[in-house]
């Protein structure tokens, strides 16, 4: 154990270090690797992505994970299992990447492990007064850590909730150390399962910088697509979706819910936006006659119309650029959607230096060298963003 712990502080003191970043989101697609180097912490950290891979889930595994994900209820063995499943099953998957890119993992100082979310619970979705806000992550860091002989770091979020956050985003961090301009104000929106942006003011204004859930991105559509198009999982390319009609009268209800009337910073998730809000929206407004194609596009609208709203509420006649990240970036009808929202080109992270797939799996890296190695807070602590490290450690041996 002595060991380990001189083996950390080395870890923490050295000039540089060696950090795999880990992250499977909501849309339960695979698990983002990303190898990175660091240098430095907080505001004078140099970040350095060495390489990065997305390994798709099999369609096996992503059910299983579907079948107690974001659900109210879960049976209790299973998900027991999968817990220890998942952080085995992440521990090959890192070893396979570290063997496609011929990098040793003996050069690897941490793994930071995001894990699997299978349910998100702030006070606003649960309304139980007395509680706290609540999350989980499952995919044990301790079988990372014994499996691929690297100390891991894992279960972020909990340190979040525990000093006042709701455990989402945590993007803030990574963004404002990465990418706050002296003169330039931005958006950093990320579309995965759920949107969420961080506002990052420039560096010369007195306007505060958060991050906020925004709703959803890609998961009613993504879960609309396996029900209705047995075999596909999402709309490549937005294909249906083109092929079909925006329905203004289900637009207007899946639009109008209590959630987007919350203050900012919020933070939400596929519990709260599923085809069970699509069929509330649907009966809300009549059942108008769709097709599945109207509804993708519908569907399409509205996380586009979300997105749309909240930038314009918070921004009002500010200038600002938009760079985006995740998966919805691929989506053109998207893309589209927001650009002609807001009347502005969207920029990629790529102008940033960043691969804007592998952005999300950084911050966990990122996350994790200001856990080690961070001299001291960077940041002050304000509702929604406190000023802690976060992460939990597991040794090898």
């Amino acid at each position: 154990m002595k060991g380990q712990i001189l083996k950390l502080a080395a870890i923490a003191n050295a000039p540089t270090r060696t950090i795999i970043g880990l992250m499977s989101g909501t849309s339960l697609d695979g698990l983002d690797i990303a190898l990175c180097q660091f240098e430095g912490t907080g505001y004078g950290t140099v970040c350095r992505l060495v390489d990065f891979i997305t390994i798709p889930y099999t369609d096996a595994f992503r059910s299983r994970i579907k079948k107690i994900a974001f659900q109210p209820a879960a049976h209790l063995c299973e998900l027991t299992v999968l817990n220890a499943e998942i952080g085995t099953y992440t521990a090959e998957l890192v070893l396979q990447a570290l063997k496609n890119w011929n990098f040793p993992a003996s050069e690897v100082d941490i793994v930071a492990s995001h894990g699997q979310t299978i349910f998100h619970a702030p006070k606003s979705f649960h309304l139980q007064d007395s509680a706290p806000n609540a999350t989980l992550q499952i995919g044990d860091a301790d079988h990372i850590a014994v499996k691929t002989g690297i100390i891991t770091l894992s279960d972020f979020r909990q340190k979040h909730i525990a000093a006042g956050g709701e455990g989402a985003p945590l993007v803030f961090y990574g963004d404002s150390l990465l990418f706050t301009h002296r003169q330039e104000n931005r958006i950093l929106l990320n579309i995965g399962g759920i949107s969420n942006f961080t506002w990052l003011p420039a560096g010369n204004s007195d306007l505060s910088a958060f991050s906020t859930d925004v709703g959803p991105g890609n998961t009613m559509m993504d879960q609309y697509v396996s029900i209705q198009f047995p075999g596909k999982s999402f709309d490549q390319d937005a294909i249906i979706a083109r092929s079909g009609s925006v329905n203004q009268q289900l637009l207007e209800a899946l639009m109008t819910d209590p959630f987007f009337e919350l203050e900012l910073p919020r933070t939400t998730g596929p519990e709260y936006f599923n085809l069970k809000y699509l069929e509330d929206a649907l009966q809300k407004c009549g059942n108008p006659i769709c097709s599945p194609a109207d509804i993708m596009a519908t569907l399409c609208a509205f996380s586009a119309g979300t997105i749309v709203q909240t930038i314009r509420l918070l921004t009002g006649d500010i200038p600002y650029e938009v760079y985006v990240s995740g998966g919805g970036m691929h989506n053109p009808l998207l893309h589209q959607m927001i650009s002609e929202g807001l009347n502005l080109d969207l920029h990629s992270t790529h102008e940033l230096g960043l691969n804007p797939d592998a952005k999300e799996a950084v911050l966990f890296a990122l996350l994790a060298n200001e856990c080690i190695a961070g001299q001291q807070q960077a940041f002050k602590s304000r509702p929604g963003i406190p000023a802690v490290t976060m992460g939990k450690i597991s040794l090898p041996d």
